[in-house]
C-alpha cells in the first residue's frame, strides 16, 4: 500500500550567496506513478523503504534510471524489488524513458535533494543524466512529448513539470547549487523556449484569453488528442499545472500576469453549480478493478461547492466526456464503467488556483 505518511527531513545548507535554504526530501510527487503502478499489482506483499530511507529509496532511482537518463514510468519506487526482475516483467514499450505520469522530473529533484543531504557524488551524477535527458528530448517548438502521442503534452504534466524545475533551478534551488554555467545557461535557453510555447499555447476565445489543452500539435499549435478518450479541448485539469508554473515566476512579465488573469478569469467563467459527483460503492462482481471499488455518479445538489469538467469545448466552453471508444459525451452516466472510475472527469481542481490567486495579486503589485 502507498504510504501517505510524508516524512519531512529538513536541510539548512550554505546557498550560493552564503544564505541559509530550508528543503524537503519527500516522495509525494512520486504518487501517481505508485497508483499507476498499484492498477496493475492488487496483492503488494513485499515490503517498502519508509520515506526516512531516503538514501535506498534514492538508490532504488539510479538502479532504475535507463541509459538515456530517463525513468520508465509507473514503477513502486519505494518498494524492496529485484530491479531486474521488474524490468524483466515490462514490454519494450514500457521500458522507455518518459515524463508520462509525472515521471523523470521528481526524480531529478529527489536526487539533488539527497545529494545536499548525503553528499555521494552517485546521486549528483544521476540527476545531472537526468537533466541532460530533459534536454536533449526537449522539442525545437519548446515542449516535452508524451507517452500516447508525439505532441506538445500538458497532459500529466509533462511539460510544465519540466519546466517547472528548470523554473526553480534558475530561481535559486539550493539542490542545485553545484550546476555549472554551462548546463545552467542551457536550461535557462530551453526555459525561455518552453515558456514561450506555453504562452502562446494559452487558447483565446473571441479575443479573450482562456486557459490551455491537454495536447498541442507539434507545428500550428492547435489543441489534438492522444488517447481515444481525450479529445481536443480546454482542460481545468492541466491548465491548473499551468498557472501555478505562471504564478511561481519571480517577476513575472505582463505576458506572463496576463496570462494568468485570464485564465483565473475563465476558470470562474466555466465553474458547474449544482451538481456533485458521488462515489457509489459496488459489488465485488461488479468492480472493475481494484483501486475503484465503486462507481462515479453525478448527484444534484443545490447546496454543492463548484466543481468543474476534465473537458470543455473550445468553440464554446460546453462540458464533455468521452467512451473508452472515442465517442464525446455530454453525461457521465453516459460513459463505459471503466473510464467511468478510471478518469477524472470532474474535479476540483481550480480551487487551489483562486485560493492562492489573491496572495499571488498582492505579490506582483509589491
Amino acid at each position: 500500500m502507498i504510504n501517505n505518511k510524508l516524512f519531512i527531513v529538513f536541510i539548512f545548507a550554505a546557498c550560493s550567496l552564503g544564505a541559509s535554504a530550508q528543503h524537503t526530501i519527500t516522495t509525494e510527487r512520486f504518487n501517481d506513478g505508485i497508483h499507476h503502478w498499484n492498477l496493475v499489482h492488487e496483492h503488494r506483499d513485499y515490503p517498502r523503504y519508509t520515506e526516512a530511507q531516503y538514501e535506498k529509496i534514492a538508490d532504488n532511482l539510479i538502479a532504475y534510471q535507463n541509459p538515456d537518463g530517463g525513468w520508465m514510468k509507473n514503477i513502486d519506487w519505494l518498494g524492496i524489488l529485484d530491479t531486474d526482475s521488474v524490468k524483466a516483467g515490462l514490454d519494450e514499450d514500457h521500458l522507455r524513458s518518459t515524463l508520462d505520469n509525472r515521471n523523470t522530473f521528481p526524480q531529478i529533484e529527489y536526487l539533488a535533494d539527497v545529494y545536499l543531504v548525503a553528499k555521494a557524488p552517485k546521486y549528483k551524477a544521476a540527476a545531472l543524466k537526468g537533466l541532460e535527458y530533459l534536454l536533449t528530448t526537449q522539442k525545437e517548438n519548446g515542449g516535452w512529448r508524451g507517452w500516447d502521442v508525439d505532441a506538445i503534452t500538458y497532459n500529466d504534466d509533462v511539460t510544465t513539470g519540466a519546466l517547472e524545475l528548470f523554473r526553480n533551478i534558475l530561481q535559486g534551488d539550493t539542490s542545485f547549487s553545484w550546476l555549472d554555467k554551462g548546463i545552467l545557461d542551457r536550461i535557462r535557453k530551453g526555459y525561455e523556449k518552453g515558456l514561450d510555447l506555453t504562452l502562446r499555447c494559452q487558447i483565446v476565445q473571441d479575443g479573450v484569453k482562456a486557459a490551455w489543452a491537454q495536447q498541442y500539435d507539434n507545428v500550428t499549435l492547435q489543441p489534438v488528442k492522444a488517447r481515444t478518450f481525450e479529445l481536443p479541448g480546454i482542460s481545468a485539469d492541466e491548465s491548473c499545472g499551468v498557472v501555478f508554473l505562471l504564478m511561481g515566476i519571480d517577476n513575472p512579465s505582463q505576458e506572463v500576469i496576463d496570462a494568468v488573469e485570464g485564465a483565473v478569469a475563465w476558470m470562474e467563467r466555466v465553474k458547474i453549480q449544482g451538481i456533485r459527483v458521488e462515489r457509489v460503492p459496488l459489488s465485488k462482481d461488479k468492480i472493475i478493478n481494484h483501486e475503484y471499488p465503486y462507481d462515479n455518479v453525478v448527484v444534484e445538489d443545490p447546496n454543492a461547492e463548484p466543481i468543474w469538467a476534465r473537458f470543455y469545448e473550445v468553440s464554446d466552453n460546453t462540458p464533455f466526456m468521452c467512451t473508452r471508444q472515442g465517442q464525446k459525451v455530454w453525461k457521465l452516466a453516459d460513459v463505459n464503467a471503466e473510464r467511468r472510475t478510471g478518469y477524472d472527469w470532474y474535479g476540483y481542481w481550480p480551487k487551489k488556483v483562486l485560493a492562492a490567486y489573491p496572495a499571488w495579486q498582492k505579490k506582483i503589485k509589491k
